[in-house]
């Protein structure tokens, strides 16, 4: 198991709306998530800096090869039309990343 972390901005005008869409997140995306291997998966928002920060845990072998089954969904593809304008990316994330990847650098069970 691998857990990983992202943190990505938030645009202030559309923290109501994005709120009020991960509360009735689209049961097919939720499906997707899962049998991609994702587990445990949690958004946190830290306001006034309008930062989102994701967390899960993925349970898989290949990262990259569950995250372009994702990526490749339909629905999975609508459901990011709706949410990325409400997100504000990194300057400072990798090339091809919408949410800046963090590193681990604690864990205590």
């Amino acid at each position: 198991m691998q857990r990983m972390g992202m943190v990505i901005g938030l645009k202030p005008d559309r923290i109501a709306e994005y709120k009020r869409l991960h509360a009735n997140a689209w049961p097919g995306v939720l499906r997707m998530i899962s049998s991609c291997n994702i587990k445990n998966y949690s958004i946190f928002l830290r306001e006034p800096e309008n930062l989102l920060f994701g967390y899960w845990e993925y349970h898989g072998t290949d990262f990259q090869a569950d995250a372009a089954i994702m990526a490749a969904d339909p629905e999975t593809q609508r459901w990011w039309d709706v949410c990325m304008p409400c997100q504000t990316p990194l300057e400072t994330r990798n090339d091809g990343d919408w949410w800046a990847m963090m590193d681990q650098v604690f864990f205590l069970e």
